[in-house]
Order: C-alpha cells, then sequence, then structure tokens
C-alpha cells in the first residue's frame, strides 16, 4: 500500500498512517457487512482511482475472486465512487451488479481524517445466497451500518489504537450489542458460552454487561470499578477477564455514528485454552534455566574439587592434568551460565568466547595478549557446547606450546558466518605468532589428548573439518569449518 499510495496519490505521511490504521480495522467491517471492502484513492491528477487494499469476509462468500490491488479505474466509470469522493456520504443508490452470474450490491463508504475525504471504501456484497437474516445477522448488519457511518464522519479508526487483529477477537469468536447504558441486546451463542465458562448462570440480554463481568471476576474487595466501566464499552479498550473456571479476552468498540454515544459492540472470546498452555511454557522455560543453572553449579563444584585434588599432587604432570579437567569443566559451565539466562536453546557465543579467551589467557606461561575478531552469531545449545571445549583446547595448546616463559606474543580468534540460509557455516580460525609447530607434525594423527578431543568434536559431534598450518610469517594456525544454523532476520 505504501509504494501504490506514493507513486499514485498526492496524500501524506499522516494520511497514509491513517490508511493503514483503518485497513489494520477494517477486517471487522467487512465480516459484520459479509462484504468484500476494496479501498480506492484517488490519483495525483484527480482522473483515476487506484485501489491500494483489499479484504474479503470470514462470514460469507466473496464478491471478488481476482485480486484487486493496483488496478487503476477512470473517474466517472464508477459513478458510486465519485459521488461518495465529492458529497462526502455513503452511497447506496443503484441496482446490483452482475459478476461472473453473481448478483453484487455495491455501496461506497468516504474514508474522512480531519475534514477531509481520503479516498472510498467500495462494500459488494455478495447476494447469491440470500435469505432471511437471522437474529445474528441483523445485529451483524446494523453495527456494520454504524461503523461505515462512522468511518464516514472520521471517528472511525481510533487515533493511537493499532489493533493486532491476529491476536484480537474477531466477531465470529463472541459479539455482544450494548446500548447507551451498558444494557446487553443481543449476544451471540459464542459470546454467551463463553461468559458461562466465568460462572454466569443466567442470560446475558437485559443485564448491565460492565457490573455482571465485574461480579464474574475474583475480587477480595468491592467491585472493581475500572473494570466494569471498560466492560460497558465507553472506551475503545482490549483487556482480560479471568475467572476460576476460563479467561476471556474483551474488545470494547463505542459506537457514535451520527457523533452521540448509542451502545457498543464488545467482541471477545474464549481464552482458557491458550492462556493455559502459555503458562505451560513459562513454567517449562523456568523449569529449563532452573536446569542449567544447577547444572553450571555442579559443574563449578566439579571444577573446584579438581583444582583442590590439584594442589595435594605433587607430581607436576599429575597438576598440570587436573588443570586442563579444570578449564574444559570450566569452558562447559559457561556455557550453561549463558543458557540459564535465556528462553531458548539458542546463545549468543561471542561473549562465552571472550570469557574462555580471558580464562585461559590466564594460564599463559608468557605475557601472550588473545583477542577476537569477527561474530560467532548466536549458536544453538548442541553446538554451543562442544564449540566452547574445542575453542579451550585450541588456545590452551596455543599458549602452552607455542610461547616459553616470559615470551611476548598474540593469538587471535577470527569468526565469520557465510552461506545460504539453507547452509549457513561457520568458519573460525585461532592464530598465534609463537614458535609454530614441530617438523613434520600431522595434526590428523597427533596423539596430544587436547587435539584428541578437538578433532572428535568437530568431525564427530559437530559435522565440520579442522586443519592446523603454519601461519604466514610466523606460528600456528588452525581453520575450523562447521555447519550451523541460519541467524534470524
Amino acid at each position: 500500500m505504501n509504494d501504490l499510495v506514493r507513486q499514485h496519490t498526492a496524500l501524506g505521511d499522516s494520511d497514509l498512517e491513517w490508511l493503514h490504521l483503518l485497513v489494520s480495522e477494517w477486517q471487522l467491517l467487512s465480516d459484520l457487512s459479509f462484504a468484500d471492502l476494496v479501498l480506492w484513492v484517488p490519483t495525483l491528477d484527480g482522473t483515476r482511482y487506484v485501489s491500494v487494499a483489499q479484504m474479503r469476509p470470514n462470514t460469507g462468500p466473496t464478491s471478488y475472486q481476482d485480486d484487486m490491488v493496483g488496478h487503476l479505474v477512470p473517474r466517472g466509470r464508477r459513478p458510486m465512487l465519485d459521488a461518495a469522493l465529492d458529497e462526502g456520504r455513503i452511497v447506496r443508490e443503484g441496482d446490483p451488479e452482475w459478476r461472473e452470474e453473481v448478483p453484487v450490491r455495491v455501496e461506497s463508504i468516504p474514508v474522512r481524517r480531519e475534514g477531509r475525504v481520503l479516498g472510498v471504501i467500495a462494500r459488494n456484497t455478495n447476494l447469491l445466497t440470500v435469505r432471511t437474516p437471522s437474529r445474528l445477522e441483523l445485529t451483524y448488519l446494523q453495527s456494520a451500518s454504524d461503523l461505515a457511518q462512522m468511518i464516514a464522519n472520521g471517528a472511525f479508526p481510533f487515533p493511537g489504537q493499532q489493533v493486532d487483529m491476529d491476536a484480537s477477537p474477531r466477531a465470529g469468536d463472541g459479539l455482544i450489542r450494548l446500548d447507551a447504558d451498558g444494557i446487553v441486546q443481543y449476544a451471540s451463542p459464542n459470546a454467551l458460552s463463553a461468559y458461562h465458562r466465568l460462572g454466569l448462570a443466567a442470560d446475558l440480554v437485559g443485564h448491565h454487561l460492565g457490573e455482571t463481568t465485574a461480579q464474574l471476576a475474583p475480587s477480595r474487595g468491592p467491585v472493581d470499578e475500572s473494570l466494569a466501566k471498560l466492560a460497558s464499552g465507553w472506551a475503545p479498550r482490549e483487556f482480560e477477564v479471568e475467572a476460576s473456571d476460563g479467561v476471556i479476552q474483551l474488545r470494547a468498540i463505542p459506537l457514535k455514528p451520527k457523533g452521540n454515544h448509542i451502545g457498543s459492540l464488545v467482541l471477545l472470546r474464549d481464552v482458557t485454552e491458550l492462556r493455559r498452555r502459555e503458562r505451560e511454557l513459562i513454567t517449562k522455560d523456568a523449569t529449563i534455566r532452573e536446569i542449567h543453572h544447577r547444572v553450571k553449579n555442579n559443574l563449578q563444584t566439579v571444577a573446584a574439587l579438581l583444582r583442590l585434588q590439584a594442589r595435594r599432587i605433587g607430581s607436576a604432570e599429575g597438576r598440570e592434568a587436573l588443570e586442563e579437567a579444570v578449564r574444559r569443566v570450566g569452558s562447559i559451565a559457561i556455557v550453561h551460565e549463558t543458557l540459564s539466562q535465556n528462553l531458548d536453546e539458542r546463545v549468543e557465543f561471542d561473549e562465552i568466547a571472550d570469557r574462555v579467551l580471558a580464562m585461559v589467557a590466564e594460564i599463559s606461561p608468557g605475557r601472550v595478549v588473545g583477542r577476537r575478531t569477527g561474530r560467532f552469531g548466536i549458536l544453538d545449545a548442541e553446538v554451543a557446547t562442544p564449540l566452547s571445549m574445542v575453542l579451550t583446547e585450541l588456545l590452551q595448546n596455543a599458549m602452552e606450546h607455542g610461547f616459553g616463559p616470559g615470551e611476548q606474543g598474540t593469538v587471535e580468534v577470527t569468526a565469520m558466518r557465510s552461506g545460504t540460509r539453507a547452509d549457513s557455516r561457520l568458519l573460525i580460525s585461532v592464530q598465534d605468532d609463537g614458535r609454530g609447530l614441530p617438523e613434520g607434525f600431522d595434526p590428523q594423527r597427533a596423539g596430544n589428548l587436547g587435539l584428541q578431543i578437538v578433532r572428535t568434536l568437530v568431525e564427530g559431534e559437530m559435522g565440520g573439518s579442522f586443519d592446523m598450518v603454519p601461519a604466514v610469517g610466523r606460528g600456528t594456525r588452525v581453520v575450523l569449518d562447521i555447519p550451523v544454523r541460519a541467524e534470524k532476520g
């Protein structure tokens, strides 16, 4: 719609925003009217109309099989559009049109904002299945007529009340019509069922909806006056009412077709099961986070015990092996600590990489500086956990074997995402400027425990590749290529 309005019309940004607000609401008008809606806006030169939006009803057959958005119609071809635009009134005169052997009643509703008519809504009703309307259908049509008049007067949609139609109740979910005093004139079967779920034993018709709703909602004190007022439909609001046996979501729409408040529409739906599932998910998320937190604490306890044991061992080789184990356990604990703070099983790995880098740098025999360039991005837990161990082993190997006591140097970790959403990959390199690889060293066959861990995790668990080569100039470069899930966005 933005492109069509800016390309063909003279409407400004504030007018366009009004049209967006209207389109976010007009599914309700379409459903209540049992009709298709097409929004026509006059072009910049005033000689044509361009259709910028279209809506089909959920409550009846469509009048348009084709998509009308983007169509241009010369002024004069559809006199009802001209009359509604020029005279600023709803135009209903005219005989039904025949489209593919289907009779269609056409009406035109001017879209007014701040005294100006921005465009016209063509309301097209398929008459093929017309029959004697029920009480529900008559209520729908009367409500649609009131909303159409409010659009023509510039009183609907309500400014600042952007509605998420995917989350808000719709006409078919449940509808209640109130008079000016908040007394129920009509309640659809779905609406009545929802109130029965809250504990209502009687009919709604003839009762004050606000007072009835406030009495059904649990309260330790006097009747909630704000709830009673909201349910009376005096202001355009969305709210929820929860009782012991159910939850209903309500949306109040004041009706002022001629400027005076004549009543309200209240749309509602039973969201009891939806809220129950949401609570279950929240509980499940909290449980998972608590598990990660406890795993992290247990791993830290294991690391502390290993560290304590290392101090009691006289053998330098045994003490070094236990200290390496402490760092391996610590790297896994960092991942679980991060997972305990998230709502899903994905982590921002850059923070983990920085913490692992700082942890390993503390054991460097020389004065070695570690740094990271590029982004690891967000990774799944099943990748983050083994990758943290791999990174620990590679950094530990670089600092212990690349530099001697007192030597200065640098270890740089570089990360880059590449590929497509279907084939996303993480490319990692760990490069130092130390003494380099020994003569004839083969990283694929080396018996070092750390490199065995790296090979097993990278190739076996993560399905990636691993190589270790001499760096350009001086030092060693390790290259990892790991398949990962693409980041969102």
